[in-house]
């Protein structure tokens, strides 16, 4: 299982339509959880230290140290092949995956470090609850890429 950890609110009513069909097509080891942390009520570098402390909890509440994807807009990009492959190996092992979305500043360098994988969906910035649900159409089309069906089509 996936665990997506985001800064904010639950998902927005207009979108939570369009996530939830995705999130419904996902399947063991690809199906999701989320955790939703609320924002800091503070500003700035303040909020991006407090909103990071609290994630570096979430990660530190595992048994065992999991695969964590940063998405950050300064990460790496990659193909939808590239990206099942990358958390292909971690899933089916067993290993927990934490994929992150930070807040509206960011996360500190110290969170940065501790991530496995840093993500850039692109270049171009999105509204978070947009990435959400960009995330999971990618997830469901990683787990079609792994079951090689027809859905992404290479």
């Amino acid at each position: 299982m996936i665990t997506i950890a985001a800064i904010g609110k639950k998902h927005d009513t207009n979108l939570i339509a369009a996530i939830t069909a995705y999130q419904c097509r996902l399947r063991v080891p690809w199906s999701v959880q989320w955790r939703f942390l609320p924002h800091s009520h503070l500003e700035g570098d303040n909020a991006c230290q407090e909103e990071s402390q609290r994630l570096i909890k979430l990660i530190d509440s595992y048994k065992e140290q999991p695969f964590v994807v940063l998405l950050d807009e300064v990460g790496n990009n990659v193909s939808s092949p590239e990206l099942c492959t990358k958390l292909l190996q971690p899933l089916t092992s067993g290993r927990p995956v934490v994929i992150i979305i930070g807040g509206a500043y960011g996360v500190t360098k110290q969170l940065q470090r501790r991530a496995t994988f840093v993500w850039s969906l692109s270049r171009l910035v999105f509204p978070h609850q947009l990435v959400r649900l960009l995330l999971v159409e990618q997830l469901y089309r990683c787990q079609e890429i792994a079951r090689g069906s027809q859905y992404h089509h290479m």
